[in-house]
């Protein structure tokens, strides 16, 4: 607008020069005096037009912009409207979300709980369905080829009010229902922990294992030595972040709590209570080095007094791989006095390998109670080492391993494969069958040794199927009467088990 300005300001002013020229021409010329005064009255109005426009030119975009800020604040305004009813919003759901209780299923089972999680309880199952078939076993008079369903365990497991968790696991597996598991833990701490109830006692290490994750289908012999289940009270905790873990208890020490296929079915016949303990170190637990992480060793015990009725018997008896019995005490021989266990025990995991070890001594006092009398120490030991290595590469652990690739074909997955071997032997103290009325029942065994090869599948984390072979030989043993049959040539038996467990 300005530049227009100026040419009409130019051809204006040229105009007037023009006219000035003539006016110097005729200066009387009193007409042409007003045509001037009238051009210059024209000029003053154009010049008011011109800037007229000029100013209605920049009021335009001050306009424009004032408009635009208007509606950029009231959009702002309807945005911060909409995020303060977003977090109104989710305020609201979280708040919900504390007073709603969890539920969840996986493979991991079903749980369902408090939103604070100070309650909760979860459904585990634990179904093995196994067979046994036993090789020269003399026409089916030894050992029996059978299918059996081994365990079927609902595990009922939770917390309540925090820091109390409790177990419930019974067992339908065998030919009556039997009550495996039923216990109330206090964890405050984790280095301080109360136990009451029926739980395993904490002396042997394999005998400690989960079912869920032992090598082979049964425990080897020397699980034959230490306690299995029984009732009482332990004091237990993981110190230093698991560097070292410890238990105490007090127990019933009920007459059968020595076998370890069978749980405690009745009471202590006498007065006295079993003691028992373990201190187990894995002082490279959070090591950065990777070798050393799942070393641990340690050593487990118990001690009691026995006073055992003189109808009962000690227990019942030793059993091989293939659950036959190759040792037991004549009848009418009881335990009466001192029966104490030591068990140095360790292992060893780093990624696809693992190797387990244990030595058990088992020291008891023993009277017969029918004539002739006579008592004994009997100095019974064993020991076990078993070795793995998973095929597949997936790291292998005290509590089992998940499969890196779960089992699907149609993704060419096919889960993860192990081998096994375990080599046991248990000896049974020579003063049990010394003298003319031994306290060995007749035909027994005075030593087993057993080997084990094994193959495992495990489909996913879930989902395992075993075979594995076990060969027992035995020392002494033989005749045509009690346990003879059984010792008078070694046990062949072939496994196979297919199991679920969530």
């Amino acid at each position: 607008m300005k530049i227009n300005r100026w040419l009409l300001g130019t051809i204006i002013g040229t105009q007037f020069a023009f006219n000035s020229f003539a006016a110097d021409d005729a200066a009387t010329n009193s007409t042409e005096a007003a045509e001037i005064e009238a051009l210059k009255q024209e000029v003053r109005q154009l010049d008011q037009k011109v800037e007229s426009l000029e100013n209605q030119h920049q009021a335009e975009p001050q306009t424009t912009a004032t408009a635009d800020k208007d509606q950029i604040q009231e959009l702002d305004q309807k945005v911060r409207v909409l995020e303060r009813e977003r977090e109104l919003d989710q305020q609201a759901a979280a708040d919900a979300a504390k007073i709603q209780p969890k539920i969840t299923l996986g493979a991991n089972g079903f749980s369902f709980g408090s939103a604070d999680s100070n309650f909760v309880a979860s459904l585990h199952g634990l179904i093995q369905t196994d067979s046994r078939t036993f090789f020269n076993d003399g026409g089916g008079t030894v050992g029996k080829n059978t299918f059996l369903l081994r365990r079927a365990r609902p595990i009922f497991t939770g917390t309540v009010f925090r820091d109390f968790d409790f177990n419930f696991t019974p067992d339908f597996g065998g030919s009556a229902v039997l009550i495996y598991d039923a216990y109330l833990n206090y964890h405050y701490n984790p280095a301080l922990q109360l136990e009451a109830g029926k739980f395993k006692s904490p002396v042997g290490l394999e005998a400690l294992q989960s079912d869920t994750w032992t090598s082979f289908n049964e425990r080897s012999i020397v699980s034959d030595l230490v306690p299995n289940r029984d009732i009482g009270f332990e004091l237990h905790g993981d110190l230093f972040g698991g560097a070292v873990s410890y238990a105490a208890g007090i127990f019933d020490g009920a007459p059968d709590y020595t076998t370890p296929t069978a749980p405690l079915t009745t009471q202590d016949a006498d007065d006295d209570k079993a003691f028992a303990g373990r201190l187990f170190f894995q002082p490279w637990k959070t090591s950065s080095v990777a070798a050393l992480q799942g070393l641990g060793f340690g050593f487990g015990g118990s001690y009691e007094e026995d006073r055992e009725a003189a109808s009962g018997n000690l227990s019942s008896g030793f059993k091989t791989d293939g659950q036959q019995t190759f040792f037991s005490y004549a009848a009418g021989v009881i335990g009466n006095g001192a029966h104490w266990r030591i068990s140095p025990q360790g292992y060893y995991y780093y990624g696809p390998f693992d190797l387990l070890g244990e030595y058990v001594i088992s020291d008891q006092e023993v009277s017969r109670t029918t004539a002739p009398l006579a008592s004994a120490d009997l100095r019974n030991t064993a020991w076990e080492i078993s070795a793995g290595w998973v095929l597949t590469g997936e790291a292998a652990s005290y509590n089992g391993l998940t499969p890196k690739h779960p089992f699907d074909p149609g993704k060419n997955q096919w889960g993860a494969w192990q081998i096994v071997a375990r080599y046991a032997n248990l000896d049974v103290d020579d003063a049990a069958f010394a003298g003319a009325a031994p306290f060995a029942a007749a035909g027994s065994a005075s030593g087993a040794k057993a080997w084990s090869v094994g193959l495992n599948w495990y489909l996913n984390r879930d989902i395992r199927v075993n075979t594995s072979f076990s060969r027992t030989t035995f020392t002494g043993g033989g005749g045509a009467t009690g346990l003879g049959p059984i010792t008078s040539q070694p046990e062949n038996v072939l496994f196979t088990r297919i199991q679920l467990a969530f």
